[in-house]
């Protein structure tokens, strides 16, 4: 078993000092820290508990100048060891770093008065009294332990409460997607670069391909070799410190994120909840840094984000008392629920920021910001709230979309292949398609219906929607508005009639059924009013048949052609057919070829044909006996 555990504290409250007597391994690798006992930039060092558990200790500094390095350390720990000194008890800086564990969620730990021996025994209750109370006004109930590592009293009693620590954390997920944020990068001579981080879970294997994102810019990379506490591995699972050897890479940057492909959303806006924690003023007020309602104070308009190891500046909207709305000049990774601290570096106010949607649309029209603070403070914290507040948002979400952002399918929405639609928006667009359709019948009561890309743009999707989703919805409305698609267009099945064709069509089919292979002629058809339009809605009636060459038939005409062809001296010409049939060649050659195409006929040579026999048996007329029973 393995845990991480991240340090915070006051500076000079003896967090190096406590890590080097635990682990005896230094984590100040800078000569200059050394030098001055003041940790500038974030140390790593690790040990085995007596249980046999493995504990690395992310050593952060204190100073207040540091405060962005100590973030990025602190961020992936799930647990923290929260160091205050006897000797001079809770500090500035221990409001700050408990008002980042706070906003990060970070729950569990160990409270560690150092320095023991620099203080009488009054002094040391009074300071773990107040302690205590400033944990438990975050929240926090955490286990104490009395130490002075100069002289090692207390270390084993800290050794077994760090074994407890480590038993009570919950296991971490060795399955889910990679997201390592980086917090120090090196080039090896032979080796290429180096990222290393806090793995809190997923996996990383030898030969993985993961996307390298920095500064923005995101590219594939492969998984040259792996080190965690100084050793080799083909993997490594969480919680674990680890060093990540690329190959071909580069130098890149500290703050970098490897990352599962296509596990999480890069966005560079992001919409969240907002607490302000921390607060000089406030501090100066009551004595402590407790929380405060953000409905009492008004956000920054400019700010320090704070996620994973990364920093970035962002604008701040205000999308009323409890959201906001970040902005930033470069993509990071997200998905819905991360966790990030804001924080004005000029007043020094932090604030606890979750996330709650990513890449959301812009906010244009007069009213929307606090509309959309009124969305997302109704849809809560809760993951499915989220995703249905997300999907009435933006009408409709891409599957995948909604699994990168940690999201899972929105309560009553309607599945169209890849995409989630919402309910609400389906009931719009299925009357908006049915009214489109209707008033073209209307129009037209002769047209074939409305082409399937007119009747997606008459849906009126919003703008941030693909003109391709509208056309695949276009089916599976039609089927819901009672309509139907055929030939690439959509009509009312109950639409019809022939209007002021009717009179042509049914004076047609009286001549033709009283000669039935007797064609009328272009000019006739024109006598009788009966245009392309009046015969293709006469055709999709199922009144007539169209061939080739403006030959119109009746519907069973190919039926009745069997019949006296099948009688016939087999196989037969064509001038024997059209005798047979008592017609013209205009109306006999389409007729035969298109006996050819259902193959119930079929040429022997360039001038004979001859009736399929299984065809020809289909065909005969009722009452009729077959062959077999004649003989």
């Amino acid at each position: 078993m393995r845990r991480v555990l991240a340090t915070a504290g006051h500076v000079d409250h003896g967090k190096s000092t406590l890590v080097r007597a635990l682990t005896g391994r230094d984590p100040d690798r800078l000569r200059e820290e050394r030098e001055r006992g003041l940790t500038i930039q974030l140390g790593y060092a690790w040990t085995t508990l007596p249980s046999g558990a493995e504990v690395a200790f992310v050593d952060v500094p204190g100073h207040q100048r540091f405060l962005g390095t100590m973030l990025s350390g602190l961020g992936p720990a799930p647990a923290v060891v929260f160091v205050v000194a006897a000797d001079q008890g809770w500090q500035a800086q221990s409001s700050e770093h408990l008002a980042a564990v706070q906003a990060l969620a970070i729950t569990d730990g160990l409270l560690v008065i150092t320095r023991c021996d620099l203080a009488d025994d009054e002094q040391r209750a009074g300071v773990l009294t107040e302690s205590r109370r400033h944990l438990a006004e975050a929240g926090l109930d955490l286990p104490a332990v009395e130490v002075s590592a100069v002289r090692g009293d207390g270390m084993d009693s800290l050794r077994a409460a760090l074994d407890e620590l480590a038993a009570r954390l919950p296991e971490p997920d060795a399955r889910a997607p990679v997201r390592l944020w980086s917090d120090r990068s090196f080039s090896v001579s032979g080796a290429g670069t180096v990222v290393t981080g806090t793995l809190g879970a997923g996996t990383v294997h030898v030969g993985d391909r993961l996307v390298l994102l920095d500064r923005g810019s995101a590219r594939e990379v492969t998984v040259r070799g792996l080190h965690s506490q100084d050793e080799a591995h083909e993997a490594v699972g969480p919680v674990s410190r680890v060093a990540v050897n690329l190959r071909r890479v580069d130098e890149v940057g500290r703050s970098v994120a490897l990352l599962t492909p296509d596990a999480f959303a890069l966005a560079s806006v992001v919409d969240v909840s907002a607490t302000e924690l921390h607060s000089p003023r406030a501090m100066q007020t009551n004595g402590h840094g407790s929380a405060h309602s953000p409905r009492a104070m008004q956000m920054v308009e400019q700010g320090t984000l704070h996620v994973g190891s990364v920093d970035v500046e962002v604008h701040v909207r205000p999308l009323g008392p409890d959201h906001a709305r970040l902005s930033a000049a470069t993509v990071l990774p997200w998905r819905v629920g991360d966790r990030a601290i804001l924080r004005d570096a000029g007043s020094r106010r932090l604030w606890a920021v979750r996330v709650v949607d990513v890449d959301p649309l812009p906010l244009t029209r007069r009213g929307a910001p606090g509309r959309r603070g009124q969305a997302l403070a109704s849809a809560g914290a809760d993951p499915a709230d989220l995703a249905t507040a997300r999907l009435r948002s933006r009408a409709a979400e891409r599957a995948d979309v909604l699994d990168r952002l940690g999201l899972p399918a929105p309560a009553g929405a309607v599945r169209h292949g890849d995409w989630w639609v919402d309910a609400g928006a389906v009931s719009t667009w299925r009357d908006r398609l049915g009214g489109a359709v209707r008033r073209h019948h209307a129009a037209d009561p002769l047209s074939a219906g409305l082409p399937v890309a007119e009747a997606a743009r008459s849906l009126g999707l919003p703008e941030h929607l693909p003109a391709v989703l509208g056309q695949a919805l276009v089916p599976g409305l039609a089927t819901d508005a009672g309509l139907a698609v055929a030939d690439g267009r959509v009509h009312d099945p109950k639409a019809g009639g022939l209007g002021a064709a009717e009179a042509g069509i049914a004076a047609l089919e009286a001549r033709l059924g009283a000669t039935p292979f007797v064609a009328a002629e272009r000019g006739e058809l024109a006598e009788l009013g009966l245009g392309t339009a009046e015969l293709a809605a006469a055709e999709r009636l199922g009144r007539i048949m169209r061939l080739p060459d403006d030959v119109v038939l009746l519907p069973d005409a190919p039926a009745r052609a069997m019949r006296v062809l099948a009688g016939l001296e087999q196989p037969f010409t064509l001038s024997l057919a059209r005798q047979a049939l008592g017609t013209t060649r205009r109306v006999a050659v389409p007729l035969l070829e298109h006996l050819d195409a259902r193959g119930w006929t079929r040429r022997v040579d360039g001038s004979l044909r001859q009736v399929v026999r299984q065809a020809a048996l289909r065909q005969r007329p009722r009452g009729s006996s077959s062959p077999a029973r004649r003989a």
